[in-house]
């Protein structure tokens, strides 16, 4: 895959759009492509962006009124199946109609990422765990907005630990915490800067956990850079390997899960 097409892709892997098989060949160019990678960092920086900063406003009236006589309109002369009943809900349609609305605009700022020249220049004063963080927040955000979170799902520890063997540098040590409250889902590798690291997956009620095992040499921020947009971002040893949760947990449960990954041996 060369640079051209891995642009036209792009959109289309962050909103988890690919198979499997078209999933692994773009992620296969990422490795060899920092600027691909780059764009697909700020992309998901841009989301964060909007998310948080976007200005909210409510749909006028009139409109809501228009959509939903569209939608009665769709779903009376469609047939009542069980499942067309459900996609042509009023909600659903408001829903769609909203989403498609910031997809225009996102699309828009994130054509103009493409194609700035500078698009890749990191500030002077920006440090190399700064940059991690950053890096690790925006897999977490990449993998929630996937179709799957994992590469390989957990039917218990024995079937994650051999899948990242030959595969990735990184061996992680792997323990199911269900009994605990916090369940394996599986893993995947993903990416920090130039390097793919192995990342387990937990869950926790609603929360998804990922638990990225970073090298031995690596250092993270300070708590100030470990908070980004109701994400939390904190160091942990796991069998004595170097790693670092990302969850939108609060701190109660993400520190008694920290201290469950502390206490492997």
């Amino acid at each position: 895959m060369d640079c051209k097409t891995a642009r036209d892709t792009l959109p289309l892997y962050f909103d988890g759009e690919l198979d499997r098989a078209a999933s692994r060949e773009f992620e296969a160019h990422l490795d060899a492509c920092a600027d691909c990678r780059g764009a697909l960092i700020e992309l998901d920086a841009l989301r964060s962006t909007l998310r948080r900063d976007a200005p909210r406003h409510v749909a006028p009236q009139l409109l809501r009124k228009r959509i939903e006589k569209l939608a009665a309109t769709e779903t009376s002369a469609a047939p009542t199946t069980p499942a067309r009943r459900a996609s042509g809900s009023p909600s659903r349609w408001l829903a769609y109609a909203a989403s498609t609305v910031l997809a225009f605009a996102a699309g828009g700022i994130a054509v103009s990422l493409w194609d700035s020249p500078g698009r890749n220049a990191e500030p002077a004063q920006a440090s190399a765990t700064a940059q991690l963080a950053r890096d690790l927040f925006a897999s977490h955000w990449r993998a929630l907005a996937a179709a799957s979170p994992v590469d390989v799902v957990s039917t218990d520890r024995h079937t994650v630990k051999p899948w990242f063997e030959g595969k990735i540098d990184i061996a992680p040590v792997v323990h199911d915490f269900a009994e605990q409250g916090f369940a394996l889902v599986g893993g995947r590798i993903d990416y920090a800067g130039n390097a793919r690291l192995p990342v387990l997956v937990y869950r926790h009620g609603q929360h998804l956990i990922d638990v990225f095992v970073l090298p031995d040499s690596t250092t993270l921020p300070g708590d100030n850079a470990n908070l980004q947009s109701g994400y939390r971002l904190d160091a942990v040893k796991l069998g004595g390997q170097n790693a670092a949760i990302v969850s939108d947990m609060d701190q109660v449960e993400l520190t008694r899960f920290a201290q469950l990954l502390n206490a492997i041996k």
